[in-house]
């Protein structure tokens, strides 16, 4: 197996090329990372130099990067942003004790996008359902979306759910929340579900039905399928371009750091979610732009909600997955835009005991909810039960100002030569 190693210079030159005699790789380069303690000057490795990893694996073609460096030249955060560059080039990156692959990607030949994220919560989703939005105006578009809750054969919805559809699925044991069923019913587009169990480091995943989804949506006759990721976990399909989600509210060392930045150096665009007064927006977009390859757009949105039916004039608790932080804003967006009477914000659609606790004293007319988690089997129930209506929320996603317009972004990102 052809390898370029990594090498230091706080090991002798004898003991590296010792390694890499005896390690089982053909080493066709090496890469000297720094240090300096044992290094005399005039080292011959036995192997040709390269000035950095890209340009080795550029001109070498190696089938693995093999690490025989250490601390202190390369500590772990050293070391992710270095095994980041080297996954970024769809090469394997091993260690004395750990191997790193990047996510396997089957081919598709359909003109297609990807929507991921940095972790769960950040708005991907809601990204999905505005750029589907968004293409659908012209073209015939397709969503495919997985999650941990998805379908065991991939399924297809080409009608937006009702409440009372989703209430049926929910009552017959079904996840009545999976993504697909958000998409299908805030974008309004054909959607095939499907599902997938695990996430690595990378974002690869243990087992999925999305090749199979794939296939599903080729036969729709799309003219661009978007592919939904899951959490941080990535589509297992090769897509034509990366739009990569990140929350305003995440730590910018998160965001930046560990493998986040394997996803961030194929990203096409990215999006910084939640970027209100009330989170550290401008820290996760600045760490975002610097660790970006260069050329890509980063952009900062806000997420605001849009009831798909009026609320106007009428008591409404809403209920999201958003952090306490923004509901005051949320609310505010609600009363003001849509003209409704704001008396609950809940961020508990994730935790079922919290929302039965919160729904036990509340009085509203209106139930508005976005499709996630425990939507429909508590809050859609319990609407119901009390003879309150019980109305979707879709997410609006705009540039803030000073920002590219993430509409143009989005659309300039689709633009495939025929």
């Amino acid at each position: 197996m052809r390898a370029v190693a990594i090498v230091d210079g706080e090991h002798y030159v004898s003991v590296v090329r010792h390694a890499l005699a005896e390690l089982p790789y053909e080493f066709v380069a090496a890469v000297l990372v720094g240090g300096q303690e044992k290094l005399r000057g005039g080292e011959d490795y036995g192997v040709t130099l390269a000035p950095d990893v890209g340009e080795a694996i550029e001109r070498y073609t190696p089938e693995v990067v093999v690490d025989l460096s250490d601390e202190p030249v390369l500590g772990p955060q050293e070391r992710f942003a270095l095994a980041s560059r080297v996954l970024a080039r769809g090469v394997p990156y091993v260690g004395a004790d750990f191997r790193l692959d990047p996510p396997a990607r089957a081919p598709f030949t359909v003109p297609s996008l990807s929507v991921v994220g940095t972790g769960k919560r950040v708005g991907k989703t809601a990204i999905t359902g505005h750029l589907a939005r968004l293409l659908a105006s012209d073209r015939n578009v397709v969503v495919v979306a997985m999650g941990r809750g998805g379908p065991a054969e991939p399924e297809v919805v080409t009608v937006p759910p009702t409440v009372e559809a989703l209430l049926e699925l929910s009552r017959a044991g079904r996840h009545a929340a999976s993504d697909h069923l958000e998409t299908a019913a805030v974008a309004g587009v054909p959607t095939v579900g499907c599902r997938r169990c695990g996430g690595g480091l990378a974002g690869a995943v243990f087992v999925s039905n999305v090749d199979e989804g794939a296939v599903v949506a080729a036969r729709l006759d799309p003219e661009i399928v978007v592919f939904d990721g899951s959490g941080a976990a990535l589509p297992p399909i090769a897509t034509d371009r990366t739009v990569v989600v990140v929350g305003g509210h995440q730590a910018p060392d998160l965001v930046g750091g560990y493998l986040n930045t394997y996803r961030l150096l194929v990203a096409d665009l990215v999006v910084v979610t939640m970027a209100d007064a009330d989170t550290d927006w401008r820290a996760v977009r600045e760490r975002a732009a610097a660790t970006v390859r260069p050329g890509t757009a980063v952009v900062a949105a806000t997420v605001r909600p849009r009831p798909l039916e009026s609320v106007r004039g009428r008591r409404v608790a809403y209920f999201c997955a958003a952090p306490r932080s923004a509901h005051a804003t949320l609310a505010g967006h609600l009363a003001d835009v849509h003209g409704a009477d704001v008396v609950h914000v809940s961020g508990n659609l994730a935790s079922r005991d919290a929302l039965r606790s919160e729904l036990s004293t509340l009085d509203a007319d209106v139930f508005l909810v976005e499709l996630k988690a425990a939507a429909i089997d508590v809050v859609a129930e319990a609407g119901v039960a009390r003879g309150a209506e019980v109305v979707l929320a879709a997410n609006d996603v705009v540039s803030v100002a000073g920002d590219p317009d993430l509409d143009e972004l989005l659309l300039g990102m689709a633009k495939f030569q025929s």
